[in-house]
């Protein structure tokens, strides 16, 4: 479902902000420009803004003729034979001669046509889409406490504690988890900035908060990925699926069927939020390098010459997937792909920092000081306690449950 997931906001960015690529490979209906003289008409301006392709066979070729510009340089000056129109003509559909001093990857590059698709995306469905996501995970929480309330401890505490995560578990879990908060707030901040917090400060007052939020953005995000390993190490093979978890996804985690369903060390819940955070925050670590490192880590063309090698584009009926890609247009992508994949990821996390706190009696302490109710483990993670418990009749005394405070 994950994979699918990710296929699908791939897909959804390649149509989106490749569209006018997609158009311009397209048959397109030619156009009578014989009063404009080859000029584009304002037919052509208007199905260029629809998206529809355009047929720029005459304008493509119209680029001046360089034996004529080299005869005529004495008298027409430096230009020679072609005007500027023309000149920007040829950069246009890129056939101009550029000799740049700069061999960067996108040095070359003086027109790159969907710049104005990214911004429109960015500041319309991104951040309208992303609101509603985030918004609406919130009130959705809310109708849930309101109707279900606080999950408590249904039978009687023993007064003894169980080790549930050991310090170093603890220390990758909260580095992890603050590291994204602060990259999720100071996101937001950069992203709504112009909409919402320079109406309401000025633009000099949110210049330093800018430049703030982009200098811990960038840094802290080290500590995320630190903390994402550290995790998965940690964890992944007590998330592997096992059968427990069909029981208690059935039971809907006690929803239904009376109780709490037995679990390991993580239910089946914690398991799709486990696996959400490597596999997302995977994808938000990789897109983040390629922002960090502006051209130097191209993930997009790639991306959709392996989906071409099966057939994904003609699959949704698009056709094959540009694998050419301008290099500001790989940046583009990831910084979409960056932000659509942290938006589904921060409603993740807001929905599990509710059940981690006010959620849920007793499992705050989980990961405050690792030690929890032992009737707490009992009823959400009775297998793992038997394990535990069996362990501990095999160890000394001094390393068995002790006394809550």
């Amino acid at each position: 479902m994950t994979r699918l997931l990710a296929l699908t906001l791939t897909l959804f960015l390649s149509l989106t902000l490749a569209a006018p690529t997609f158009a311009q490979q397209a048959e397109a209906p030619a156009i009578d420009r014989s009063a404009t003289g080859g000029a584009p008409t304002l037919e052509d301006i208007l199905a260029r803004q629809r998206g529809e392709a355009i047929d720029h066979a005459e304008r493509r070729a119209n680029t001046g003729d360089p034996d004529s510009a080299a005869e005529m340089a004495a008298q027409l000056g430096t230009l020679g034979g072609a005007s500027d129109p023309e000149l920007w003509r040829a950069l246009r559909f890129g056939t101009a001669d550029v000799s740049v001093s700069n061999d960067g990857p996108a040095a070359g590059i003086l027109v790159q046509d969907s710049g104005m698709a990214w911004l429109q995306f960015r500041e319309g469905p991104l951040q309208t889409y992303g609101a509603y996501l985030l918004g609406g995970t919130l009130i959705a929480l809310l109708v849930f406490y309101l109707l279900r309330g606080r999950v408590m401890i249904d039978g009687e505490k023993t007064g003894r504690t169980v080790l549930r995560f050991a310090f170093i578990e603890r220390f990758a879990h909260w580095l992890m988890a603050g590291s994204f908060v602060l990259l999720g707030l100071t996101g937001l901040l950069v992203l709504f900035g112009r909409k919402v917090v320079i109406p309401l400060v000025g633009h000099e007052a949110f210049t330093p908060v800018a430049i703030g939020a982009k200098f811990i953005h960038n840094n802290v995000s080290w500590a995320f990925m630190v903390g994402l390993a550290m995790a998965f190490v940690f964890w992944v093979v007590h998330n592997l699926p096992s059968r427990h978890d069909v029981v208690w996804i059935l039971r809907g985690g006690g929803l239904f069927g009376g109780g709490h369903p037995p679990a390991k060390k993580f239910n089946a819940g914690q398991k799709v939020i486990f696996w959400s955070v490597m596999i997302l925050g995977g994808s938000i670590s990789l897109s983040g390098l390629s922002l960090l490192f502006p051209f130097e880590i191209p993930m997009f063309a790639k991306t959709f010459a392996l989906l071409n090698q099966v057939g994904v584009g003609e699959m949704v009926g698009y056709g094959p997937l540009p694998e050419a890609l301008a290099p500001h247009t790989e940046m583009q992508l990831a910084q979409a792909w960056h932000a659509i994949v942290s938006f589904v990821l921060m409603a993740i996390i807001i929905a599990h920092i509710y059940i981690g706190s006010l959620g849920m009696e007793g499992a705050y302490d989980a990961m405050g000081s690792g030690q929890v109710e032992e009737q707490w483990a009992r009823e959400h993670h009775s297998i793992w306690l038997d394990e535990v418990k069996a362990k501990e009749a095999e160890a000394p005394a001094g390393a068995r449950a002790t006394p809550a405070e």
